[in-house]
């Protein structure tokens, strides 16, 4: 396997992540979003998304870090990252899913870039932004963790894909300066997940890409 990384990427951090619960050996190839590498002519042949993650294995690519982390799931069931029970894999999608799709799209690198170079906002601005979308996102989850069937981790007690999507968001709300006091339940998680070696190998410090 191959995963085209970058360090920062909280998507392809997701996917770290889930490689590592899995036991899974891979190979990293660095993308450097903020070099704009990833528009490359050389990447845009590879993934025509041009975004990060992608998996390659077998000759054959994966995009999107939900649907990756899906394919290994069901090619490496062992430690499972989504439980038995058809109402808990749903909860587990949609906690992922409020992350992926409702807090990272509005505070990803495209999005960043374009207050800043084509609406000419400031970095005062930028970050409110980003702290703004952070909170309401992240109030959203504190809500829904409060639900029955949260337990050690966002659900029950084995970490699962929600939970390789939550530790990533934590960091990049930590990266922003954020105020996380407000998100004890989201904090007690990423505490506890990040006490296991998985998830503390594929943070973003420890990528031989790091700057």
């Amino acid at each position: 396997m191959r995963l085209y990384t970058y360090f920062r990427s909280s998507a392809a951090f997701r996917v770290r992540i889930a490689l590592n619960l899995k036991g899974l050996a891979y190979e990293s190839a660095y993308v450097h979003l903020a070099k704009g590498e990833h528009r490359q002519p050389a990447y845009g042949a590879l993934n025509p998304q041009g975004l990060l993650p992608a998996l390659e294995e077998g000759g054959r690519l994966l995009t999107q870090s939900l649907a990756i982390m899906e394919y290994l799931e069901e090619t490496h069931a062992q430690p499972p990252l989504l439980p038995t029970d058809p109402f808990a894999r749903a909860r587990v999608r949609s906690l992922s899913l409020l992350i992926a799709c409702e807090i990272h799209p509005l505070n990803n690198l495209r999005t960043l870039t374009h207050l800043k170079k084509g609406l000419g906002q400031n970095e005062e601005q930028v970050n409110a932004w980003y702290r703004h979308w952070i909170a309401d996102g992240l109030a959203k989850l504190e809500a829904d963790l409060g639900a029955p069937g949260t337990g050690k981790y966002s659900h029950g007690d084995a970490p699962t894909m929600a939970d390789c999507c939550l530790v990533p968001q934590v960091f990049n709300a930590q990266r922003y300066q954020c105020d996380l006091a407000p998100y004890p339940v989201v904090m007690r998680v990423f505490d506890a997940c990040m006490q296991i070696e998985s998830f503390d190998r594929a943070q973003p410090g420890k990528q031989l890409d790091a700057q």
